[in-house]
């Protein structure tokens, strides 16, 4: 088969031809391409999908810019509207928790619960309070509509409990276990245990998107950063301090921010959660123990438990404006805000009494007496539509 051969010149402009139509597939980064021999634009690329703004399956913010917009005065939920009020401490000396009705500011029920009662945590659906029996391996489910306990459940070490944003599952802070327990948030059956290096795990709060957690470990002087959805740890940190032990943790308000509240450092670190860098310190006062967010979320309330005081921090300030002095001391440790935001309520761990102030004032109110180590008291019902855990943090 005879073959004709191009004249040189030829071959010369078909190739150029050829690079030319090649170069009008250039990719998408330099701008949209042009079809061969016409000025109009080719056919847009291929949209790419947008990453969800948060943990998958949590209720979106009320607020991009406020995480505690759902926590407004009386702003009760339909699942707690109807629940009585009350304030529910546990006593870990005597292993049991006492109900004080904050309208009289009387003790008006002692429920018996298993060994060294920690906090008192309100459930993801707000549904249930459950008692963290530390010691006694257990947690003891309260009704708040009755008051009534029920059959505890037996779960290891349970110092502390959180709640996933998204409400799947429940995070035991298994404290001298060294874990992170990842269980069934209405059975609590065990799903992932995630061992750690630090000792004494103990508080935590979520990032305004929810993909991540900070976590305090007390004995270690430690911080952890953990990926919600992989249950993984993906970074550590030492404070920068001898002797550190780090208690309460909360995020502020545009949830930029992360406060980690020291009692041996006697103020709060102060740090970026994404970045996860070196915090600072910021000094409030002997003990700092305790962080609780007003309803309005300007202030923030920070229990010094060593000296009796509580100091205000003023979030748009950004600085510490005011603190108020218990009268004959005390031992102000942790606790909540009244539903109306009215109210701060304090146990006082080595007093063996439990402390009601004007959030405004800083008045004393009552002096209340109950059993011996009162610790986690959690005021119940409280504004949120869903609760991430501890004594009530409520989005």
């Amino acid at each position: 088969m005879k073959t004709t051969r191009l004249p040189r010149k030829a071959t010369v402009l078909l190739a150029g031809l050829v690079l030319a139509a090649l170069a009008g597939c250039g990719s998408a980064d330099k701008g949209p391409a042009e079809a061969l021999g016409t000025k109009g634009p080719a056919r847009p690329a291929k949209a790419v999908p947008a990453v969800p703004p948060g943990l998958a399956g949590m209720p979106p913010l009320l607020d991009p810019h406020d995480v505690y917009a759902a926590d407004r005065p009386n702003k009760l939920s339909p699942v707690v509207k109807d629940f009585p009020s009350r304030v529910y401490v546990p006593n870990t000396n005597s292993n049991t928790v006492s109900v004080i009705d904050p309208a009289t500011y009387q003790v008006i029920d002692t429920i018996p619960v298993g060994v060294q009662p920690q906090h008192v945590v309100p459930s993801w659906d707000l549904k249930t309070l459950w008692v963290n029996n530390n010691r006694g391996h257990t947690l003891t489910p309260i009704n708040p509509a009755t008051g009534e306990a029920g059959k505890p459940v037996e779960v290891h070490d349970p110092y502390n409990l959180y709640f996933t944003p998204n409400g799947k599952y429940a995070v035991v802070m298994a404290s001298m276990d060294k874990e992170l327990v990842f269980r069934d948030p209405h059975t609590m059956d065990r799903v992932k245990t995630v061992p750690v290096t630090c000792y004494g795990v103990n508080h935590a709060d979520f990032s305004a998107d929810g993909r991540y957690f900070i976590v305090s470990c007390e004995f270690s002087g430690e911080l952890l950063k953990v990926d919600t959805e992989k249950m993984e740890v993906i970074g550590q940190q030492k404070l920068p301090f001898e002797g550190a032990m780090p208690q309460d943790v909360k995020v502020s308000p545009d949830g930029k921010t992360f406060y980690v509240a020291d009692m041996m450092a006697h103020g709060m670190w102060v740090l970026s959660g994404d970045k996860f860098e070196t915090p600072k310190l910021l000094p409030t006062g002997k003990g700092c123990h305790g962080l609780y967010v007003s309803r309005d979320s300007k202030e923030m309330y920070v229990s010094n438990r060593g000296e009796g005081t509580i100091s205000v921090f003023d979030f748009p300030k950004n600085k510490l404006t005011k603190k108020w002095e218990l009268p004959d001391g005390g031992s102000p440790d942790m606790g909540g805000v009244s539903a109306d935001g009215k109210v701060l309520w304090l146990s006082g761990r080595y007093n063996s009494e439990v402390y009601a102030i004007d959030t405004v004032t800083g008045e004393q109110l009552a002096r209340i007496p109950v059993g011996g180590g009162p610790h986690g008291l959690a005021v119940y019902p409280q504004p949120g539509r869903y609760s991430l855990g501890h004594t009530g943090i409520f989005r």
